[in-house]
């Protein structure tokens, strides 16, 4: 418990003192959270645009932050030899991976506390009426899109391009999701591929629990892709997470 609470602690500095990390992964969702209340008028879903825009951000913020974030600080450490390193040094492995997840995790919580924050201050949005059930699904949700982050680093090759692979993943499914607003005047085609993404589930039931009042037990199909996802992606990271440098 001490290897972990140690490493957790040096997680959290090593995130907050590297200005890349704290801008893309922390900030990003909550400066497009401002810039699209600022756009965004009227109703959406039938509540004030800035309450769904709420909304899509929190589902948004998971997948930058558990899916993003997580997949380019493992790949960074894979390819600069830090996590070969560290399986040569008495800190466990699998204590070292869980203190890099919980501290994604924490992270996310803040962020998600953060929008909130900022869209009472910005819009008057209000607080969840269902707090049980939003803390419950945005930790589902994170879990998933961690486990998601994990499998994609075996996929990853190279330091120089997973930021590209990343945004190439995240910027497409949380449009095709309904992140960034309404998807029913999109083509069939991109509306069906959406319907396969996580992130749209995340963000529906967000707006069911955030926007409407729902529960998340009046959800029981989104929770089990939700949770279907995070299998599969924890099944892909077990045979192809790798420690070691893949080129060179």
């Amino acid at each position: 418990m001490r290897l972990f609470t140690h490493q957790l602690r040096a997680e959290q500095l090593l995130f907050w003192r590297s200005r890349e990390a704290a801008v893309f992964v922390f900030l990003f969702p909550l400066l497009l959270f401002a810039l699209l209340t600022a756009v965004y008028n009227g109703t959406i879903y039938g509540r004030p645009a800035p309450w769904a825009l709420l909304s899509g951000m929190l589902a948004y913020g998971a997948a930058t932050t558990a899916f993003g974030g997580l997949a380019l600080i493992l790949v960074a450490r894979r390819e600069t030899g830090i996590l070969k390193r560290i399986r040569s040094t008495p800190l466990p492995p699998s204590t070292y991976l869980l203190a890099v997840l919980v501290s994604t995790l924490l992270v996310f919580t803040l962020q998600a506390i953060a929008l909130f924050g900022l869209g009472r201050v910005l819009r008057s949005t209000p607080f969840p009426h269902h707090l049980v059930s939003v803390v419950l699904l945005l930790a589902l949700g994170a879990a998933c899109f961690a486990a998601l982050g994990l499998a994609i680093t075996g996929v990853i090759r190279s330091l120089e391009g997973s930021s590209a692979v990343i945004n190439v993943i995240i910027l497409p499914m949380a449009f095709l999701s309904g992140s960034f607003g309404p998807t029913g005047h999109y083509p069939a085609a991109l509306r069906a591929i959406g319907d396969v993404l996580p992130l749209k589930y995340l963000v529906d039931s967000m707006n069911a629990i955030y926007l409407h009042g729902g529960q998340l037990w009046d959800r029981p199909g989104s929770v089990a892709v939700l949770a279907a996802w995070a299998v599969g992606g924890a099944a892909v990271a077990i045979r192809k997470f790798r420690w070691e440098p893949r080129e060179g």
